[in-house]
C-alpha cells in the first residue's frame, strides 16, 4: 500500500522529516483541460514534483513555467512518478492514454497508483482497475463533483472507489484537490459520479422550463430569476446559472458537450440495470437538441435552448390562428 505524506505549507506544524518526503513525492498529471489544470497547479502549489502530459502541448506551458517536468507521452510520464492522476475527457481518452502502446500502464513501475478522476462509466473503471492489477499497478476510480472554481479553490467532492487501503494512502493527495469519500470497490466511485450528474442534469432542464413558463406567463424577467434565486427549491450548483439566464449568456464551466456525453453514460448504466429514468431520459433529449444545434457553451444552455423552443412554439400557434381565420 502507498502511502503520500501530506505536502509542505508553510501554515503546516508537520516535522522536516516529514515535509522533506513529502517533497520526494513524484506526482504525474495526465490531461490538462479546464479542471484538470487547475487540479494540477494545486498539487504544484502544494508543494510536491509534478511532472505533466497533455495531448496539446501548448496547454502545459503555464506548469511548465511555474516548475512541473513536461512529458512527452504518458508512457515517458509514467516511468519516474509514484502516483499518477488523469483528467480526460471520456471513456476511449482514458483507454487511450492507460492501455494504448504509448500509454501509462506500459510503463509504470509496480506499486504505482493511478488516480482517474475522468467522468466514465463503471464498466470501463473496473476494466482498468483490473488491468492494472495485472501489472502490479493500483487504481482509484475517482472522479469530481464541481466545476473550475471548486477545481481552482480545492473544494471539489470526490467520490473514490478501488481498494480501500489504497485510498487511505492517498488521502494527503486527494485533500489538496478537496473533499473525498469512499465508495467501494473499483467502478462505485463511478457510478456515484452518474447519480449525482443525473441529478445535476436533470435539475438543470426542469429550472429551464420553469423560468420559460414563468417569462410565458407574464412574470418579469428579472424579478423572477431574482426570485427563484432565492427560493430554497434550486439547487445551489443551479443557482450560479441564473445570472447566465439574465445575461443571455452561457459561458463554459461544464460544457454541454460534457453533460450529454455524461446523460449517454447514466442511461445506458439505467438500461443495463433495468432502472426507469423517464425524467433523466427526456432531459438527455433535450440536452441532445442543444448539441445537435451546435451550441458549444455551458450546459445551462439549455435554458436558451427552452427559450427558444417556447418562442418557436408561440410563433407557430400564431399561424395556426391565422390559418383558422381565414
Amino acid at each position: 500500500m502507498a502511502i503520500f505524506p501530506p505536502p509542505h505549507r508553510k501554515e503546516s506544524v508537520m516535522s522536516e522529516s516529514s515535509a522533506s518526503e513529502a517533497r520526494k513525492t513524484r506526482i504525474g498529471f495526465v490531461g490538462l483541460g479546464a479542471m484538470g489544470s487547475r487540479m494540477a497547479r494545486r498539487l504544484l502549489t502544494a508543494g510536491y514534483s509534478l511532472t505533466v502530459y497533455n495531448r496539446t502541448s501548448a496547454k502545459a506551458e503555464a506548469l511548465q513555467a511555474n516548475g512541473a517536468a513536461v512529458a512527452e507521452s504518458p508512457r515517458a510520464l509514467a516511468r519516474g512518478v509514484d502516483c499518477i492522476f488523469s483528467s480526460l475527457a471520456d471513456d476511449r481518452a482514458v483507454e487511450d492514454v492507460y492501455l494504448g502502446p504509448d500509454g501509462i500502464l506500459a510503463a509504470a513501475r509496480p506499486g504505482t497508483v493511478c488516480i482517474d478522476l475522468s467522468t466514465i462509466a463503471p464498466s470501463t473503471a473496473r476494466r482498468l482497475a483490473e488491468a492494472a492489477r495485472a501489472r502490479g499497478v493500483a487504481v482509484l476510480d475517482a472522479p469530481v463533483s464541481g466545476s473550475t472554481a471548486q477545481a481552482e479553490t480545492g473544494k471539489l467532492v470526490i467520490f473514490v472507489g478501488g481498494d480501500e487501503a489504497t485510498y487511505r494512502g492517498c488521502r494527503p493527495l486527494l485533500d489538496v484537490l478537496g473533499t473525498s469519500s469512499y465508495l467501494g470497490a473499483s467502478g462505485m466511485g463511478a457510478t456515484m459520479k452518474l447519480v449525482a450528474n443525473a441529478l445535476l442534469g436533470a435539475g438543470m432542464q426542469a429550472l429551464a422550463e420553469a423560468i420559460v413558463l414563468g417569462e410565458k406567463a407574464g412574470l418579469d424577467r428579472d424579478r423572477l430569476l431574482d426570485v427563484l434565486s432565492e427560493t430554497p427549491v434550486v439547487a445551489p450548483a443551479h443557482k450560479g446559472k441564473l445570472e447566465n439566464a439574465r445575461r443571455g449568456v452561457y459561458p463554459v464551466a461544464f460544457a454541454l458537450s460534457l453533460m450529454y456525453k455524461d446523460f449517454g453514460l447514466i442511461v445506458r448504466e439505467a438500461v443495463q440495470l433495468s432502472v426507469p429514468m423517464p425524467v433523466t431520459a427526456a432531459a438527455q433529449q433535450l440536452c441532445a437538441v442543444a448539441h445537435a444545434r451546435g451550441r458549444r457553451e455551458d450546459y445551462s444552455a439549455v435554458i436558451g435552448l427552452m427559450e427558444d423552443l417556447a418562442a418557436a412554439g408561440s410563433a407557430g400557434a400564431k399561424r395556426e390562428s391565422v390559418t383558422a381565420a381565414h
